[in-house]
């Protein structure tokens, strides 16, 4: 099986989140960090994000 990796520009689609954000949470440690695929590129574990978003509170409506 293998192991798909998102680039930082999927990563803040899927995240909703910016590039400035993504790092300033990196630096506190509330999201994880990418894994380096070459000289200059690195990625995210597709899992890893997943499991973060899955982590994170979500909205509860009132509705109905």
């Amino acid at each position: 099986m293998s192991i798909r990796h998102l680039r930082r520009n999927d990563v803040e689609h899927l995240t909703g989140l910016s590039r400035s954000s993504l790092y300033a949470m990196m630096q506190k440690g509330q999201f994880p960090r990418p894994v380096r695929l070459g000289e200059r590129a690195v990625a995210w574990p597709e899992s890893a994000v997943q499991d973060w978003l899955a982590s994170r509170p979500t909205a509860q409506s009132d509705i109905g």
